[in-house]
């Protein structure tokens, strides 16, 4: 396969990058092609403006929405947008890390769906290509995150609610409705007080899971 990893976490020495390394060197090892796009390693700009568009439909006021359908038409996104734009293009898997931060992903994460993955690259509701006609369909996306809470707290009846229920907005409301199939999530809880045999324990795991797409 062909698997863009899409990753975010502000320090390289943590347990999510120990993740992150763990899946890549598993996915070369069992022979597919990888590409990763390290969002705060690369100082990925999160914030979508009048900036994104080399060319502009109606200069006068800025409404992304339409920008983007045009700039899907006439490829006037800026480079930045255009080169992750690319690596989507050429994937038929993604996977996307990340800690969890107030029940979602990083902000940074957020930004790069909302810059790339745009109206007219992913979905076009106005030619009613989203769901089950989504532009994505034919590719899969599968979401790794961490949480500092134990499973307790995130688990239906607990007190932030089921996590899974949470990234529902991610995983119907972003992905599925651009047309991709959605894999199972894999979540580890409480990373920040896992002893070091505990730990590589969860790495072999997370091994095996990667090992298997």
């Amino acid at each position: 396969m062909k698997i863009l990893y899409v990753y975010a976490h502000p320090e390289p020495k943590s347990f999510n990058g120990a993740l992150k390394d763990t899946a890549l060197a598993a996915l070369q090892e069992k022979g597919h092609e990888v590409k990763l796009s390290d969002l705060y390693a690369t100082n990925f700009n999160p914030v979508l403006n009048a900036g994104d568009f080399t060319e502009r439909k109606k200069p006068d006021i800025f409404k992304p929405f339409f920008e983007a359908i045009q700039a899907s038409k006439t490829g006037a996104f800026a480079p930045d947008i255009k080169e992750e734009m690319e690596k989507v293009k050429w994937d038929n898997l993604l996977i996307f890390q990340f800690p969890i931060f107030f029940t979602s992903m990083p902000a940074i994460m957020k930004g790069w769906i909302d810059r790339i993955l745009a109206p007219g690259f992913g979905f076009n509701p106005v030619t009613n290509n989203v769901y089950d006609t989504g532009l994505f369909k034919g590719k899969s996306v599968m979401l790794v995150t961490t949480t500092g809470a134990p499973k307790e707290m995130y688990s239906e009846g607990g007190a932030h609610g089921d996590l899974n229920k949470h990234l529902e907005s991610i995983t119907h409301c972003i992905f599925e409705y651009m047309g991709m199939k959605v894999l199972p999530s894999y979540i580890i809880y409480e990373v920040g007080s896992i002893s070091r045999e505990k730990g590589t324990e969860i790495l072999e795991n997370y091994r095996q899971r990667v090992f298997e797409l």
